[in-house]
């Protein structure tokens, strides 16, 4: 009985073999496919910092991106006198866009979920205390009070930047690409796999205060089909009366940060959320960012910060795939 019970099984057992192997095989010709398709490796100017192209094309698409890059400029940039936030901060009323539109809304959006700690009129006061870290005179009491109350102003280079990410993907999406990786000015978009036929990986680098020091990896993290943004302010701050100011400005009192968290990386759906968040992370502080990621659970994030013993620590969502 228990030798015809054996027969019935070798034949299944048989099969689960020659399919287990069938599966290996397919996985295998996959990836050896993705290997062997032609990367294209483009490079430029936009912003004020450079992009980076790769992806799988048999052609390159540079024009198409930069064709979407340079728009997002003329409606975002602080440095072209054309550009529409110019020109509301000039006290005109141009035509809006539905891109300016779009970024305007999710700015507001984040703003409000991160009570203030996101502001897209922080402009003047940043420019105050950035006059002050060169000239050593700091604004004062007074000063900061009256900047407060100016909400006219605006300045998207904390959203803009990856807003731009997320439009050179959307290009390439658009053209069938289907591996890419999209960097500006350390903001990364991927999707697919990379020329190895691998996962994306992307590092974090350590926090250092000199600037002349060569950038140390921190960690090496898996961006897979998904958006990452880093913010900080370890090599932007300044020394007076013994005290160190950061130059990241909490847009709710006026000042500079005073806590722990040296870096927040943060990983998103898009970049300019993953932008955003970053920037408001770096205002919050480790103890708050960590309750706002409780309510986020598309986000996750890297942060490193000091320790009671000034020694450098991490805190990472338990999903990211660290290296």
């Amino acid at each position: 009985m228990k030798r015809k019970s054996l027969y019935w099984q070798l034949p299944l057992l048989l099969l689960l073999i020659v399919g287990t192997i069938y599966i290996a095989l397919q996985q295998r010709r996959e990836n050896a496919v993705q290997a062997s398709a032609t990367f294209q490796h483009d490079e430029g100017l936009i912003f004020g910092t450079v992009y980076r192209l790769t992806y799988a094309a048999d052609s390159s698409l540079q024009a198409q991106v930069e064709q979407a890059l340079q728009q997002v400029d003329r409606e975002f940039s602080m440095f072209n006198e054309q550009s529409t936030v110019a020109a509301i901060n000039r006290g005109e009323q141009p035509q809006l866009s539905a891109m300016y539109q779009e970024v305007y809304q999710l700015a507001q959006q984040v703003s409000a979920d991160t009570d203030g700690a996101f502001d897209i009129t922080v402009a003047p006061l940043v420019n105050a205390w950035g006059f002050g870290f060169k000239t050593e005179q700091m604004p004062t009491p007074e000063q900061v009070d009256s900047l407060l109350q100016i909400r006219s102003q605006l300045d998207y280079s904390a959203i803009a930047k990856g807003y731009g990410c997320d439009v050179a993907a959307r290009v390439l999406s658009q053209h069938g690409v289907g591996d890419y990786m999209v960097e500006i000015g350390g903001e990364v978009v991927t999707c697919g796999h990379n020329p190895k036929g691998e996962p994306w990986r992307v590092g974090v680098s350590k926090p250092t205060e000199n600037e002349d020091e060569a950038a140390e990896l921190q960690a090496v993290l898996t961006v897979s089909n998904a958006a990452m943004a880093t913010s900080g302010n370890y090599r932007r701050f300044y020394y007076k009366g013994g005290r160190k100011y950061a130059h990241t400005i909490d847009p709710r009192t006026g000042y500079p940060v005073q806590h722990e968290l040296l870096s927040a990386t943060v990983i998103a759906p898009t970049c300019a959320v993953a932008d955003a968040y970053a920037t408001a992370f770096m205002v919050l502080g480790l103890k708050e960012a960590q309750q706002l990621l409780q309510r986020h659970p598309e986000m996750k994030a890297y942060l490193i910060y000091t320790d009671q013993q000034g020694q450098l620590s991490v805190w990472h969502s338990e999903q990211l795939d660290i290296s």
